[in-house]
């Protein structure tokens, strides 16, 4: 896809006021591999991000030491390594209080998976469920797989790229495996396609009003064929994957900026706020405001607790002759 990469020093922009910053994959050429694989210090500080940001690339960690939390969207990880996450492109993600984080980063866009073609849907199964705590011998397979990439990617020999994506390939094939049965990328076919199609668009235009019928016109298909796709490929429906993306983005939106609810309800496809409002209690439970209300007291408590914990460390690491006095030999 056009505009997935950057060269380096490319000043990262949200791309409408009030966005999180879109932040795309750098390459050293305009032609090189939209590939990269290295520790989180070679990646660089944007791989420790402590403000939400999003990505135009898929990026997977596999993080083997450090303490704090990665949130991706509203969902919150406790770190407790060895972890392997993946984050989708669009998703808003950054690493609060992160602390001693180590381990390996692998970045790639959708263009990169030219190999195997299957793994488009298969990273969107994945992504369902994109947090695992690794057992010992996953970790270490996982870190010896992660290493190959490494080497790989640094040697950069002659048929380099198609190397890189085969043991991608292998990487996602094994993640899948941990997931228990069912969960492997359907067989090749024209459904499937549909459904991974589908997802993509939803990905990209989810959030701004568009309808099922429309999404099937941009897809070449009937809204009866697509609903059928859709279905046998995730048990949902399109239109409550439309729903959910656009209730998704007006949480993203109300917890990750300042803009008004009327603003939040314009950038999901609500020319009516009264009529967001109504949608959005419907999908959440709540109203916009109240949910704004709700994530900024959790915030500021954890950011009270985070003082606290702070102040008593820096109380237990006094010399205990100063308190109270130094006492009489």
């Amino acid at each position: 896809m056009s505009g997935t990469t950057a060269l380096p020093g490319t000043p990262c922009t949200a791309p409408r006021a009030g966005d999180p910053p879109m932040h795309r994959l750098e390459v050293r050429l305009p032609d090189q591999v939209p590939f990269a694989v290295g520790t989180f210090d070679t990646i660089g500080p944007m791989s420790r991000a402590a403000f939400p940001h999003r990505h135009t690339f898929y990026e997977i960690v596999h993080v083997t030491a450090g303490t704090g939390t990665h949130v991706v969207d509203l969902a919150r990880w406790e770190l407790h390594p060895p972890h392997l996450g993946l984050v989708l492109p669009g998703q808003l993600h950054h690493w609060e209080d992160a602390r001693g984080l180590d381990g390996t980063v692998v970045l790639f866009t959708e263009d990169f998976l030219l190999d195997h073609p299957g793994d488009r849907d298969l990273l969107r199964r994945l992504g369902e469920r994109p947090w695992l705590t690794l057992d010992g011998p996953t970790h270490a397979r996982t870190g010896r797989l992660m290493g190959e990439l490494v080497e790989e990617y640094g040697h950069g020999a002659d048929g380099f790229a198609t190397v890189l994506r085969s043991l991608l390939h292998v990487l996602l094939v094994r993640t899948a495996r941990l997931r228990g049965p069912g969960t492997h990328a359907p067989p090749p076919g024209r459904p499937a396609a549909v459904a991974g199609e589908f997802a993509r668009l939803l990905a990209r235009t989810g959030t701004d009003g568009a309808t099922v019928r429309e999404c099937a016109e941009l897809i070449g298909v009937t809204p009866g064929y697509l609903a059928e796709a859709v279905r046998a490929a995730t048990g949902r429906t399109p239109g409550a994957l439309l729903r959910e993306a656009r209730s998704r983005e007006a949480q993203r939106l109300l917890v990750g900026t300042e803009l008004s609810i009327r603003q939040v309800a314009a950038r999901v496809g609500f020319d009516d706020p009264a009529y967001f409002c109504r949608f959005f209690r419907r999908e959440t439970g709540s109203s916009p405001g109240d949910f704004r209300r709700s994530h900024e007291r959790e915030r500021d408590e954890r950011q009270d607790h985070e003082r606290k914990r702070r102040g008593r460390k820096h109380h237990d690491r006094r010399d205990p002759s100063i308190e109270g006095g130094a006492r009489p030999a």
